[in-house]
């Protein structure tokens, strides 16, 4: 008795498999469709970024440069200053605050539309002012923020200021100039310094910016910081620190930079 052919392509089709010239042929007749879901899939995405500058889309100008500068705490200084009032007692007497860091523009302009009555605030900008934008410029030619090393004494007389704020500049300072910076800025203040240093694992300056600040970060831990205070000479503003603490929590502020109440 002879057997009946069995058919191949039934056996593949029943046990599951697609043969290869069948998957050519069910891709082919579904081309269109996927080319028409890619061109609108294409024109949506374009839609959203060329509107990505309003409404939802847009998001806020501070969060766009903590995502392109990598981990700057300068933004964190700016969100910082109604706290920092309230820590050292802002309010009454005019106080003289000094920012050391990059875009130190930023925050004196800050403080004078903010506070101008209340504060006197000035700015040293540890690297290059020369791309620097018209506002900054302005700033520099009215003597509220100067280019200087800080590797060296600041040309300021010993507790010149009530507060001095420091952010993005000590990262980049070996120990060796460290030893030297640290308790120079703590000589030009009166009522206290605080330090705003980045979390180590955060990124720092890209490549392109190396030239400028003439090394990578060295982003160092709390107990890092801590035990060089120590060693410095310098102390915890205790005060201070439980009322910015106090004034955070207020405020559901949650900083991204580690934050250090020294006493001068």
């Amino acid at each position: 008795m002879s057997r009946r052919p069995v058919n191949s392509a039934r056996r593949l089709v029943d046990g599951g498999s697609v043969p290869f010239v069948a998957s050519l042929q069910s891709k082919s007749r579904s081309s269109p469709l996927l080319t028409i879901g890619l061109v609108a899939l294409g024109a949506f995405l374009i839609i959203g970024y060329t509107y990505g500058g309003s409404g939802s889309f847009g998001g806020s100008k501070l969060a766009v440069s903590r995502l392109e500068g990598g981990a700057s705490c300068t933004p964190e200084v700016i969100q910082a200053i109604p706290l920092l009032k309230k820590a050292y007692g802002f309010g009454g007497s005019t106080k003289k605050i000094l920012h050391v860091g990059p875009d130190s523009c930023s925050v004196v302009s800050t403080l004078l539309k903010d506070d101008g009555e209340n504060t006197e605030p000035f700015g040293v900008e540890p690297y290059e002012l020369e791309d620097a934008d018209s506002a900054c410029k302005n700033l520099v030619r009215k003597g509220f923020v100067r280019g200087a090393d800080i590797k060296f004494p600041l040309p300021y007389r010993s507790k010149s200021f009530d507060l001095v704020v420091v952010s993005d500049a000590l990262d980049y300072l070996t120990p060796r100039y460290l030893n030297k910076t640290l308790p120079d800025l703590a000589r030009v203040s009166n009522d206290g310094l605080v330090i705003f240093a980045g979390h180590p694992g955060q990124q720092r300056a890209k490549v392109s910016e190396l030239s400028k600040f003439g090394r990578p970060a060295k982003l160092r831990s709390s107990t890092w910081w801590i035990r060089y205070f120590v060693q410095t000479g310098l102390e915890e503003n205790q005060p201070a620190s439980k009322k910015f603490e106090q004034a955070a929590s207020k405020k559901s502020y949650e900083p991204n930079c580690q934050i250090f109440h020294l006493t001068a």
